[in-house]
């Protein structure tokens, strides 16, 4: 959008408003798969992840290379339910996930691409997991309140048939452009190794440059963070962009100034601005480390949604903002940006849980610090 300058012509004068409206310019632009819809399910975790992957692959090979996001799911559903069963009921069941949870279903389960395993039966053209997280959450609730107290050992084989018979069963091998292949030796065809890759956060209820357990609900596998202080998560994103590694971002997009509608996110100086600023530059807010560890800890900040960075973009006025790939499809009517939305460093400053990357996208001296 370019800038506005609206005269008003009205009976007792002419009246001129300067409405400094968007005009966003490409700074960083990295390569990326289409955005598509995750549909009617909560496994953003995974198509989030997903498209990060795909992107390292391009990075890695030069391939473009669609992945499967409900291969994954169909393997980390069977390790929510064993937690939640081993754990008699006191643990989180739910459609959630983190970054983490891909890469570990990754590397005991490989990767398949989408036209292998679509996750959909033949009538079906768009995700809806109601019913089948409906279905495994009466199962598991069931085996926990078992009033014969002795937990039967088929229980895991009624999981998998379940997850089977909704998603579809787990190829042994398969054919893609020609050859063939595991699971297993696609990723290694495709150059991922999950063990390169590491999550970052920031908080100052732990110590800087360790890793740690972030306690929120869907980090059910307890996956380690390494922790840094704000700017210098925030400059490793900055870096990591520079040099080419696009991350995946878990993130809180309940506020009123995240809106996919408009395709901007934003954290105003004055409350007054958050609807002006969802089409006009405003002020935004100075974020300290103390004043995200508060919100995070009101629950202000909360771990809703997963994305995918993959550039940045500057306002007229000079601005940074990343460039952000959503999960949310990109029907003009229900999104901007064709699905990509503009989020401000405040907003990541605040609200950003985690980021995922490869080891080498980060800064020297953080690598260094971090030992890896």
């Amino acid at each position: 959008m370019k800038n506005k300058y609206l005269g008003l012509l009205l009976v007792s004068g002419m009246f001129c408003v300067n409405a400094q409206e968007y005009e966003f310019q490409s700074v960083i632009e990295l390569e990326t798969t289409p955005v598509i819809s995750q549909g009617q399910t909560g496994t953003c975790w995974s198509f989030s992840t997903s498209s990060f992957l795909e992107s390292e692959i391009t990075r890695l090979t030069g391939k473009t290379v669609d992945l499967s996001e409900m291969y994954q799911v169909r393997n980390t559903y069977p390790k929510k339910a064993e937690n939640y069963v081993m754990r008699q009921g006191k643990a989180q069941f739910s459609e959630g996930g983190l970054s983490h949870d891909v890469l570990n279903s990754v590397a005991n389960y490989g990767l398949v691409p989408v036209s292998v395993y679509t996750g959909l039966t033949e009538e079906e053209k768009t995700h809806n997991h109601a019913e089948m997280v409906a279905v495994l959450e009466a199962m598991v609730k069931t085996y926990v309140a078992n009033p014969a107290k002795k937990l039967s050992p088929k229980w895991k084989s009624a999981i998998n048939a379940v997850l089977d018979t909704y998603l579809g069963e787990n190829p042994n091998d398969f054919v893609f452009e020609g050859e063939k292949y595991t699971p297993k030796s696609f990723m290694e065809k495709m150059k991922i190794k999950p063990e390169n890759y590491v999550t970052l956060t920031s908080f100052t209820h732990h110590e800087n440059y360790k890793s740690f357990i972030l306690n929120i609900p869907d980090n059910f596998s307890n996956g380690s963070m390494y922790n840094l202080p704000l700017d210098e998560f925030v400059s490793n994103i900055d870096y990591a962009l520079s040099k080419g590694y696009s991350l995946a971002l878990d993130c809180d997009v309940s506020e009123k100034t995240f809106s996919a509608k408009n395709g901007v996110a934003f954290i105003p100086q004055i409350e007054d601005d958050a609807k002006k600023g969802l089409t006009e530059i405003i002020e935004e807010m100075n974020v300290s480390a103390e004043y995200r560890q508060a919100e995070f800890e009101n629950f202000e900040t909360t771990d809703d949604h997963l994305m995918h960075i993959v550039g940045t973009v500057k306002d007229q006025k000079g601005n940074l903002y990343y460039k952000i790939k959503n999960s949310w499809g990109s029907d003009e009517k229900k999104v901007a940006n064709g699905g990509y939305l503009y989020m401000s460093v405040p907003y990541v400053k605040l609200k950003a849980i985690s980021v995922l990357v490869h080891k080498d996208g980060l800064e020297k001296k953080t690598k260094k610090a971090l030992q890896l």
